[in-house]
């Protein structure tokens, strides 16, 4: 809006332009817009003050003024809720908490992390309606008092009681009034009220399920971590519509005996691989490979209701008795789900490798494929031992032992350039029709497994690549997987942890992969192969997706890209779409808006990845809990995994279970924790528990509402070191191992010496 600078605008005008303006305004750009100059200026200023005091419009911090009624350029929100569709909607706290504003908080920003329910966030706010606004994070404040999820429990006649499940949260809440839809034993979101003394009193807010449910412990992890799971209508309903396409420009992979391998649960198959030798006598051990994924972009096109929820979501996430799937079943398990013998439109990674495993040549291609077999990791493994099954029998020659050759080559190359190599068994949990875990195991690891996922880094690479090559010409940002290498500090702590364990980080070392990996080799041979894997990883960066590139160093490599699961990552369809910009292979590439929010949304799905991790994590640990709860009192065998000065964590051979021993029940003496040895040393008996260090505990609590056991030690401990303890025995702050009734007597100090 401008008008000729000869006269004033009319408080109509000012009044319109402060209303379209999405943040509060300044006399400077008011003049700017309306081209005021000279000595229009100083009528300007009587003008914006006749507005002020007519109350149409409020001046707020730096002078700047918004409509009357409207929230500042910044301010404190508190995320009430997470709908069904995703979305995050909070109100405004404070001195503006009256304020009437519908508020969205867009994830990204310079926030760290992903808003949750009962989060107060500073934000810059935009004004995208009449009192509507869009909130971007600067950053996540301490919590205060927010909606806890808690189990419902009848104390007495008339009392009812709240038990958080948060293991950090051991104090019970008492409700003041109970809804007629709550009973003993269903889980609700409650709102702490202010109390001065006694109870901690509460409201309930929403009825969320019942303990009695088979899959409760999942949704504890998904209501406590803010997960949407329903789709919105309208992404459902363009779901629906869709339809595969024809071959049209398409290239023809139909004839091309492509399989996917998968684990045996899989309901999903978005990955086909296959190989053959390369016969340019050029590239003599060479192979051919090609990597086909699900053409999801295809689908999911910007903008869309599909694709606005699966950003939101950013990633699936899988639980042991379900999946929170970032796309609806019609996508997910039918028209991106690359199923024997029907055609499926795809992205097929072409790629050329040496005798030596690197990658030499690459090319990308939309094309229309038909998967020759849907195989299991087991089969595949069986047929190469030697036990081919009917289904397995006539892939063996042609497509199985060509895909296990060209895996040998890359398997040397990984070798060759030192990747990170941690020996972490992963869990797996089984659970019957009823939500009954049926057993715990350690998952398998075959060939079969690896095979495939070095034929998914290789992809990844290319496609890193692919889009380097071209971004001169197009200007594409590139989502990049980065692994950066671990800080100084953790660095410090993880060379004091490794000589505790008898192994050597020499000061100065330069810290590669391949020095990392030397190391843990000789732990496994040593016996401690688990625990120093479990040490080198918590020193590790945390991997995030970013428009910066840093390289991925437990990969050891350059550049790396997340390109091979589009189903079940927003990260891969954001790397198709840019391919797709890239090699002109369709209309639904990148948008100039995508591009622009490249940071935010790298920000954004880094947080949403590690909110699926966590919640994975809690549903894990509440399921494992359950399957010993019907054990207490059993004797299990385990290791020390980590030594703090209130107890020990011991994680358990038979399940993989951590649990705490509260340093109150080990046998009698004041403990101090020697933190450069990792260990607990008694100052009279010198008995001492260390890191790694072989215990047989007693289960002593398994409480499934929180996913918390604790153990007493039945048989463990050694003899401290001479050099052991020594800075800690005349300190303060140790604590006291022991039967409860007997804490009050001290152990009489050895004389002065």
């Amino acid at each position: 809006m401008a008008i000729r600078a000869d006269r004033l605008p009319t408080k109509q005008e000012i009044l319109d332009f402060i209303n379209d303006s999405p943040t509060p305004v300044g006399k400077r750009e008011i003049a700017r817009a309306f081209q005021i100059k000279g000595a229009l200026r100083a009528d300007l200023k009587t003008l914006l003050r006749e507005l002020e005091q007519d109350g149409v419009i409020d001046r707020g911090r730096k002078r700047r003024l918004a409509p009357k009624g409207a929230l500042p350029e910044v301010a404190v929100v508190h995320v009430a809720e997470i709908t069904v569709d995703g979305e995050i909607l909070a109100r405004p706290v404070g001195p503006h908490a009256d304020v009437e504003a519908e508020i969205l908080v867009v994830p990204g920003g310079r926030a760290t992390g992903l808003p949750k329910i009962g989060d107060r966030v500073l934000a810059r706010l935009q004004r995208i309606g009449d009192k509507r606004y869009e909130a971007k994070p600067i950053r996540i404040l301490p919590s205060g008092p927010g909606n806890i999820l808690g189990l419902v429990s009848k104390s007495g006649r008339a009392t009812w009681r709240v038990k958080p499940t948060n293991r950090r949260n051991d104090r019970e809440y008492v409700l003041t009034a109970k809804p007629d839809d709550v009973s003993d034993g269903d889980l609700v979101l409650i709102k702490p009220l202010p109390t001065r003394q006694g109870d901690r009193e509460a409201e309930v807010v929403d009825r969320i399920g019942s303990m009695e449910d088979p899959k409760a412990f999942s949704l504890i992890a998904i209501h406590q971590n803010g997960i949407p799971v329903e789709f919105p209508e309208a992404a459902l309903g363009e779901a629906e519509r869709l339809k595969a396409p024809t071959l049209g420009d398409r290239e023809d992979l139909r004839s091309l005996p492509l399989v996917t391998i998968d684990g045996a649960d899989a309901r999903d198959f978005d990955d086909a691989v296959w190989a053959e030798p390369d016969g340019d006598p050029a590239n003599e051990g060479g192979f051919k490979l090609i990597v086909a994924i699900a053409d999801v972009a295809h689908y999911v096109r910007p903008g869309s209701a599909l694709d606005k929820a699966a950003r939101l979501r950013g990633n699936s996430v899988y639980f042991p008795d379900r999946v929170v799937p970032m796309l609806p079943e019609r996508l997910s398990n039918d028209l991106c789900s690359l199923r024997p013998r029907e055609e499926r439109a795809c992205m097929a990674c072409h790629m050329v490798i040496d005798a030596k495993g690197v990658l030499i040549r690459h090319r990308f291609s939309r094309a229309l494929m038909r998967s020759a077999e849907r195989l299991t990791y087991e089969e595949v493994q069986a047929a190469m031992d030697g036990a081919a099954a009917d289904k397995t029998d006539t892939l063996l020659e042609t497509v199985i032992r060509p895909l296990y050759a060209a895996y040998r080559v890359l398997a040397a190359a990984r070798e060759a350039r030192g990747t990170l190599e941690l020996d972490l068994p992963e869990r797996q949990v089984s659970i019957d029709d009823a939500g009954v875990v049926r057993e715990i195991s350690k998952r398998e690891r075959f060939d079969s497994h690896r095979l495939i996922e070095e034929f998914m880094i290789c992809a990844n690479v290319a496609a890193a690549e692919a889009l380097e090559k071209n971004q001169n010409r197009h200007r594409l940002p590139i989502m990049y997987r980065v692994h950066e290498p671990p800080p100084l500090d953790k660095m410090e702590a993880l060379r004091d942890s490794l000589g505790a364990l008898g192994f050597n980080l020499a000061k100065g070392a330069v810290i590669k992969p391949r020095l990392l990996t030397g190391i843990l080799n000789q732990a496994t041979t040593a016996g401690k192969g688990p625990i120093v894997s479990d040490i080198v990883l918590r020193s590790q960066s945390q991997a995030v997706y970013s428009a910066n590139n840093a390289g991925h160093f437990g990969l050891a490599l350059r550049r790396y890209c997340h390109f091979t699961s589009p189903i079940r990552r927003y990260s891969d369809v954001l790397v198709h779409r840019a391919l797709i910009s890239a090699n002109g292979l369709g209309k639904d590439g990148l948008t100039p808006d995508e591009m622009e929010q490249f940071d935010a949304i790298a920000e954004q799905i880094s947080g949403t990845e590690r909110r699926a991790s966590a919640a994975e994590r809690e549903a894990t640990e509440r399921y494992v809990t359950a399957y010993l709860s019907n054990r207490v009192g059993a004797e299990f065998d385990g290791r020390i995994t980590g030594v703090a000065r209130f107890g020990l964590f011991v994680g358990l051979d038979e399940t993989g279970a951590d649990g705490l021993v509260p340093v109150s029940t080990l046998p009698w003496d004041r403990y101090f924790h020697d933190e450069v040895h990792h260990c607990l040393v008694g100052q009279e008996t010198r008995l001492a528990f260390t890191l790694s260090d072989r215990v047989r505990v007693k289960l002593v609590e398994a409480n499934a509402l929180t996913g918390s056991l604790v153990f007493e030690v039945v048989d463990g401990g050694k003899p401290a070191a001479k050099n052991v303890g020594k800075a800690q025995r005349r300190g303060k702050g140790g604590a006291f191992g022991g039967p409860k009734g007997a804490r009050s007597r001290r152990p009489k100090r050895s004389p002065r010496r």
